[in-house]
């Protein structure tokens, strides 16, 4: 038997363009002479349709989604991800389903019975979980079909009580098919292969798994289906953030006619070293993942236009080459701001970068309307000392600008807020904060720095100056980031115990970091939490991003 994989970038409600996508899947399986061909977990309206679900006309357009499919699965069979109707009165009143679907026909179904709900998954909101487990017949095999979270309940801590697999193996399969959208993070490629390879070990049967690609909103999909053969060995990998159809071939025996692939085991989960992310937290990666969350969010939401405020920092330049990378130089428009506190190789490191990308800029000084403001909050504010209120007044007369700038002409506002600056509340609501999409937000500093690196990996494009000078918000007179925050070198590597590992001060204090600065660092990311809840979505890279997957009180109390 011939079974392809299609891994494909959906967009969530848009039925239209998610069928014409799967038919052509359908279609190019065909030629290539495939019996079956997999898709992806929810692929006909995309994955996460979230409160869409609640709409019955939006199950509904699932359903005449899936008869136009099924026309398409005449001579080959089609398995596909939708919603499906819980028949019962008991229970959610929907299944996550995998269809099944050969001679024009809905062969059988098979429901998800893992629902996860932690960080930016929320399935069980919506879903009800599987009840009964039964492998579907096709052309002489029996199929063992499950849905992405339904093969990672192995191991000594399941987090469900039932293991859906093991149902399954009661019926003695011949192969094992998963439909997934597993979202990208720079652990999770490699967790994806041990996962599979796991399933493969401990049921002794082949597994194809399709993961979509593509970006909804702030979660990427990174794709890199995989196949594996009954001995575990990896036969086949899908590429990283691309669509693409492709074949494997079952032979009677049960073995894979495909040869076998060396890769490396993924190592145990590394201590985080700022010093050391390009190679241990898979800086190409991130680079491709912030590409296609920019690209997508335009893309999917019919925006072409992107605008920023371009200081000559390494924050706005790295997303300035991010976003001309996705974009198009010619539609991503830099403004430099320069105040009388801005440095001369401010402007002109931010005009050089411009030059090099060759995308448009302008440069509009803000210290007119900076002074009209303190002219008019004078009878307020009287002789007090300048402080935080005259730093933001620049920081938001920024935020006005870019903003009017956009509403004219129609670009939509990037944000360059890295996480180490979101973390700790360094920033100004309505200011450097404003923004339609976070490309920088879940990259701690350190992380800012090795993307730098990583674009500049074959000539100068981001002024080498960029990235040496101290970091500034230049705000004040010779103001520098180290005189509000800790080295990020040891700051991002707190932060990241205490956000990624969801470790507590006791705990990080042990591993010898300063508790004085451990109880500062934890305060501030704690009383910032209003300032992240009114943020724009962010990017997700990481296990642990802000936004929805991170869901901590505004008014909270622990560590305050």
């Amino acid at each position: 038997m011939k079974i392809a994989l299609a891994q494909q970038n959906y967009h969530i409600g848009h039925f239209e363009a998610n069928t014409r996508k799967i038919i052509d899947g359908i279609r190019q399986a065909k030629k290539m002479g495939a019996d079956l061909v997999l898709f992806s977990e929810l692929c006909v309206c995309g994955y996460p349709p979230r409160d869409f679900l609640e709409f019955a006309d939006f199950i509904a357009k699932c359903n005449e989604a899936i008869d136009l499919i099924r026309e398409e699965a005449d001579t080959i069979g089609v398995l596909i991800g939708a919603p499906d109707r819980n028949p019962v009165r008991e229970g959610k009143d929907l299944f996550n389903a995998a269809y099944l679907l050969y001679e024009k026909e809905i062969k059988g179904v098979a429901h998800k019975t893992c629902l996860p709900n932690y960080d930016v998954f929320d399935e069980y909101r919506y879903f009800e979980p599987a009840y009964h487990w039964n492998v579907l017949s096709f052309k002489g095999k029996k199929l063992a079909i499950t849905i992405c979270e339904d093969i990672w309940n192995l191991g000594d801590n399941p987090l469900y009580r039932n293991c859906p697999m093991d149902e399954l193996m009661k019926q003695q399969p011949d192969i094992m098919l998963n439909l997934s959208a597993s979202p990208f993070d720079y652990t999770h490629v490699e967790d994806r292969k041990a996962i599979v390879k796991l399933n493969t070990a401990k049921y002794k049967l082949p597994m194809l798994y399709c993961n979509c690609v593509g970006s909804q909103t702030e979660i990427v999909f990174d794709g890199g289906s995989l196949v594996f053969d009954k001995d575990s060995n990896l036969v086949k990998q899908l590429p990283l953030f691309e669509e693409a159809v492709e074949m494997v071939e079952l032979r009677e025996d049960g073995t894979l006619a495909e040869p076998v692939l060396v890769y490396a085991d993924a190592l145990p989960d590394a201590e985080f070293n700022p010093a050391g992310l390009d190679e241990q937290l898979c800086i190409p990666e991130i680079y491709q993942a912030i590409i296609t969350g920019i690209r997508d969010y335009f893309t999917k939401m019919g925006f072409t236009k992107a605008i920023l405020g371009s200081s000559g920092g390494i924050d706005s330049a790295v997303t300035l080459a991010l976003a001309c990378e996705a974009l198009g130089k010619e539609q991503v428009r830099a403004i430099l701001m320069p105040s009388q506190y801005s440095t001369g190789h401010s402007v002109s490191d931010a005009e050089q970068l411009s030059r090099t990308l060759g995308n448009p800029y302008d440069i509009v000084p803000i210290k007119n309307i900076y002074d009209a403001f303190l002219s008019e909050l004078k009878p307020l504010f009287g002789d007090l000392p300048f402080s935080l209120a005259e730093e933001n007044i620049q920081s938001r007369s920024r935020g006005n600008l870019l903003m009017a700038i956009a509403n004219k002409f129609g670009y939509i506002l990037l944000n360059t807020s890295n996480k180490s600056e979101l973390a700790t509340g360094y920033g100004t609501l309505y200011g450097d904060m404003a923004g339609g999409i976070g490309v920088l937000g879940d990259c701690y500093k350190m992380q800012v720095y090795a993307l730098a690196r990583y674009i500049n990996r074959d000539k100068e494009i981001i002024p080498e100056n960029i990235i040496t000078k101290a970091p500034s918000a230049e705000l004040r007179p010779g103001q520098k980031d180290a005189d509000s925050l800790p080295d990020y070198a040891i700051l991002d590597r707190i932060l990241y115990q205490y956000i990624e590992r969801r470790q507590g001060p006791k705990e990080i204090k042990a591993m010898g970091f300063d508790p004085a600065l451990v109880d500062r660092v934890l305060r501030m990311v704690n009383i910032n939490e209003y300032k992240r809840n009114q943020f724009c979505p962010i990017i997700r890279v990481s296990p642990k991003a802000f936004g929805v997957g991170r869901r901590v009180p505004i008014v909270g109390k622990y560590l305050s």
